[in-house]
């Protein structure tokens, strides 16, 4: 079985030298391979060498946190519901497909500008093709990637990053309205 290296920090060498000797001469005896692998993993401010493992474990998770993959069913599934030109043709039924669909039209929209309700709903009536903005307003501003003014007359896009699936359909939609 192959073994993971293991580094150990020292912050400070000279109190892991003492606290190394003061476990060593307490021994009275030559310690064995796991024993001493924990007189310095305690010397080096950890319980034992499962505590410094795990440690070490934890601080390579944290230091390159990993992306979610996009999940690649729903956006297929989501994609069969925009036409070749890259619109919206029809609304999905599942609620997890809706979101997905609105997040591209979102990107879609102009970004750090106002747009009264008329206006937003042109824009979102290029983007699809069943005759509903409303539907697709008022999803957006649940979502929130859309604010409105309390009388519902202004909205403006909310800049954000998308979801890894979002950014997917975003850039396959992209392809579709190029060709």
């Amino acid at each position: 079985m192959t073994k993971d290296a293991l580094s150990l920090p020292v912050p400070d060498l000279s109190a892991f030298a003492k606290t190394l000797r003061r476990e060593l001469t307490a021994a009275h005896e030559i310690p064995g391979h796991l024993a001493l692998m924990n007189m310095a993993a305690r010397a080096a401010g950890f319980r034992n060498v499962q505590h410094l493992r795990s440690s070490a474990t934890a601080q390579v998770r944290l230091d390159s946190p990993a992306a979610p993959a996009p999940d690649h069913a729903k956006i297929e599934a989501t994609l069969r519901h925009f036409d070749g030109q890259g619109r919206l043709a029809t609304w999905p039924a599942r609620t997890a497909l809706q979101h997905l669909a609105v997040r591209a039209l979102w990107a879609r929209l102009p970004p750090r500008i106002t747009l009264t309700e008329r206006q937003f709903s042109a824009v979102l009536t290029q983007w699809h093709g069943f005759g509903d903005p409303p539907i697709l307003r008022r999803t957006m501003v649940e979502l929130g990637l859309v604010t409105r003014s309390a009388d519902c007359r202004d909205y403006q896009r909310v800049e954000a990053q998308p979801t890894p699936e979002a950014r997917l359909l975003i850039g396959l939609l992209a392809d579709r309205t190029r060709t």
